[in-house]
């Protein structure tokens, strides 16, 4: 049984560039049924969908979905995306609908050359005898460039070639209606039995469903509308992979792909197909594609030698030498490293040795000077043992007497000269840390007869030397120190004075390693005797707190001196002099 009134649409989008990202290609209108969207050439673009109504359904918002089975739009749809290596199709999208609204098509383009082939059926709106379906027409699809779908986006119908915006358009799948019909005429459909359609396959169990039929009378529908046919089995054969990459960047290699033997199981409504791996044997071993090759990207790069060895790097022993060696291409470039076999490159540096150095003493000149400014003195120069002119060995590495390094000098007779003559240094005053040592300094007169000594006053033209030096014999390690006592803080009755106390190091770093047991007092008593207080009848502190007065230094005014007069007067006792001077300023 089949129901008449329904057309077919088809359509084709390919462009060779695009932005990458998300482009409308097609509308498909609600009421479609029979829906096919399928890649015609494999690529790693992706087909993603969205309702009228802003909601992606398949792949949107850059979220690649896996393939399945989807619903939306009052219909099941159904996403593939056969095996990347072993298959050669592309995508596809399947719906047998009725869709309840508009979808929208969508390429996520990624790589240049997309092609995508989308038919669906749509409902006549007209009363005219549908007739004869001739070649398919060439229909232009939509080519709007956009961001990823989101739920309530303004998305604008622009041209790939400018990206201008253009009017709105009408969809250019949609069938339009003839205006010459009445509008009152309406279409009478019934259901007519056919017979048989013929087999749409071959081999494999295969469904042979009717066409949509929304305008005949449900009422009247018959029972049967499919059987199977032709459920004899297919024959197997090969599916054949991609190649690999060749196994090596350069020179002979080799690259793989996969083949295995699949059977046709069954085959679907929408065209779909479902195949099962089976043994080598039922595709023909005789005829089994290779699955391995030879491949060469291009001919590998060679190491050649630019340059002779050099000169070895020392005059004695033992050295090295270098000579330079590139990498070079079958086109005569050179190249980086890395494009040549580095196991295979020659190498670029030698030892090299030149024999035994020999060791000779070296001298450097006598000084200029003669020690003594008259009479007998002497000259200094250094002696070294070299090698190869370079390294300084010990002294008795050399062959030979070591050449002298004192010599005698005369500068000529001493006559009335006067001299400072030094003695030497005495012991360090401390025995550990810093201390000081002295000398003694004489003025000598010198003649040809002798000397002796005179007044230091006839050698002050001279610069005199230094009678006194710092020295430290070994460190003292840690140790305590403290500061001068501070002044008694009474007078008499008993005060106290404090000093401070530290443990330092040799250079002078707080420590914590002084031994406690030999800390020093850092607070003791002093003026421990009474004081002697002259009795006055009329003299007496009228105040309790007079000692804030005394310690204000307001004794100096007459009314503080009478209302604390104790107090103020054992002050003045204590200290006369202060109180004198303050009573004197103010």
């Amino acid at each position: 049984m089949r129901c008449q009134g329904f057309q077919v649409v088809k359509g084709n989008f390919s462009r060779t560039f695009l932005r990458v990202g998300y482009h409308k290609i097609a509308e498909i209108p609600a009421g479609a049924q029979n829906i096919s969207i399928r890649e015609t050439i494999k690529s790693r673009n992706y087909l993603a969908l969205q309702t009228q109504s802003s909601v992606s359904i398949i792949n949107g918002n850059w979220v690649i979905d896996r393939p399945g089975t989807f619903t939306a739009a009052g219909t099941q749809l159904t996403y593939q995306r056969p095996n990347e290596i072993r298959s050669r199709t592309g995508e596809s999208i399947t719906a047998p609908g009725p869709l309840t609204e508009d979808l929208h098509v969508y390429l996520i383009y990624q790589q240049p050359g997309p092609s995508v082939y989308y038919e669906y059926s749509v409902p006549l709106q007209n009363t005219h005898p549908t007739p004869e379906p001739g070649p398919p027409s060439d229909i232009l699809p939509l080519v709007e460039t956009v961001g990823p779908p989101h739920p309530g986006e303004e998305v604008h119908q622009t041209d790939v070639t400018n990206n201008d915006i253009i009017k709105e358009k009408p969809h250019p799948n949609q069938v339009p209606s003839d205006p010459s019909m009445n509008s009152d005429a309406r279409p009478t459909y019934t259901w007519t039995k056919t017979g048989h359609a013929e087999c749409s396959t071959t081999c494999g169990t295969d469904s042979l469903a009717t066409v949509p039929a929304d305008l005949c009378d449900p009422a009247l529908k018959p029972t049967n509308q499919e059987e199977n046919c032709n459920t004899q089995s297919c024959p197997a054969y090969w599916d054949i992979g991609e190649w690999s990459e060749c196994s090596r960047r350069c020179g002979p290699g080799t690259q793989h792909r996969q083949v295995i033997c699949l059977q046709v199981t069954d085959v679907h409504a929408n065209g779909t197909e479902t195949s099962v791996t089976v043994v080598p044997e039922l595709c023909g071993l005789s005829d089994r594609p290779v699955t391995k090759s030879t491949c060469q990207l291009k001919i590998c790069s060679q190491w050649e030698i630019r340059s002779e060895w050099s000169p070895c790097s020392v005059p004695c022993g033992v050295g090295q030498r270098s000579r330079e060696v590139v990498c070079v291409s079958n086109q005569g470039d050179v190249e980086e490293d890395e494009e040549c076999n580095m196991n295979l490159k020659p190498e670029t540096l030698q030892n090299c040795d030149m024999g035994v150095c020999a060791r000779s003493w070296f001298t450097s000149l006598w000084s200029q000077r003669c020690s003594a400014e008259c009479g007998q003195g002497n000259r200094t120069r250094t002696t070294v043992c070299l090698i190869d002119h370079v390294t300084d060995l010990p002294l008795d590495s050399c062959e030979g007497e070591r050449p002298p390094e004192v010599t005698l000098c005369d500068s000529g007779p001493c006559q009335n000269r006067l001299e400072w003559y030094t003695g030497p240094w005495g012991q360090c005053s401390a025995e550990c840390g810093n201390g000081t040592q002295t000398r003694s300094v004489a003025c000598i007169f010198s003649n040809n007869v002798g000397m002796e000594v005179v007044d230091h006053l006839k050698c002050s033209s001279l610069s005199q030397p230094i009678t006194a030096q710092l020295c430290r014999l070994k460190p003292c390690g840690v140790q305590w120190y403290v500061t001068e006592w501070s002044a008694c803080s009474r007078s008499c009755n008993g005060g106290y004075r404090v000093r401070e106390v530290r443990c330092l190091a040799d250079n002078i770093v707080p420590s914590d390693s002084c031994d406690p047991s030999l800390i020093p007092e850092s607070r003791e008593e002093c003026n421990k005797q009474p004081c002697l207080v002259e009795t006055n009848p009329s003299c007496s502190d009228q105040y309790h707190n007079c000692m804030v007065v005394v310690q204000a230094r307001l004794c100096i005014y007459p009314y503080y001196r009478h209302v604390c007069c104790t107090s103020c007067s054992r002050a003045h006792k204590t200290y006369p002099s202060s109180f004198q001077k303050n009573r004197i300023h103010r």
